[in-house]
């Protein structure tokens, strides 16, 4: 089980197939925090990057750093991207190494909602996909959550 405080999410939504997806929705926001915003600022990258499904589309996350509010981040030059305030959450969280593909990602979110509604838990939101490292990171040194 974790814990999350409130904190600003920049995001965007992105259609098409989930490896796609992350793709695209990883360039627009690493664009937006390298300096592709409206006043060309640097902010800090974070992890995870996060990627939920909704509907058709996928949502791809990243958090952004505790010192931004929505009225302090430099304006996006893209409608893509938005702003969201977080609110607090505890989540139900499966770690594991390996490439995350699509099919074991459903599979494993299948799993801990099963275990979660078994424990008694509530699900209201998810499943969320969590990742850690660099494209590069070989893979059995990955952090992946769900």
């Amino acid at each position: 089980m974790r814990t999350y405080g409130p904190h600003v999410l920049a995001e965007g939504r992105v259609t098409g197939g989930r490896t796609g997806a992350i793709q695209a929705g990883f360039r627009t926001l690493a664009g937006y925090i390298f300096g592709g915003n409206a006043t060309g600022a640097k902010i800090a990258m974070t992890v995870p990057v996060a990627q939920t499904p909704e509907g058709e589309s996928w949502v791809v996350s990243f958090m952004m750093p505790a010192r931004y509010t929505t009225e302090t981040l430099p304006p996006p030059r893209s409608d893509a991207i938005r702003f969201v305030n977080a609110g607090p959450s505890r989540q139900v969280v499966e770690r594991f190494t390996g490439l995350p593909g699509t099919a074991n990602l459903a599979d494993r979110a299948e799993a801990v909602r099963a275990w979660a509604t078994a424990q008694g838990y509530q699900i209201i939101a998810g499943p969320h996909y969590y990742f850690y490292d660099a494209p590069m990171t070989l893979p059995w040194k990955r952090r992946n959550e769900v």
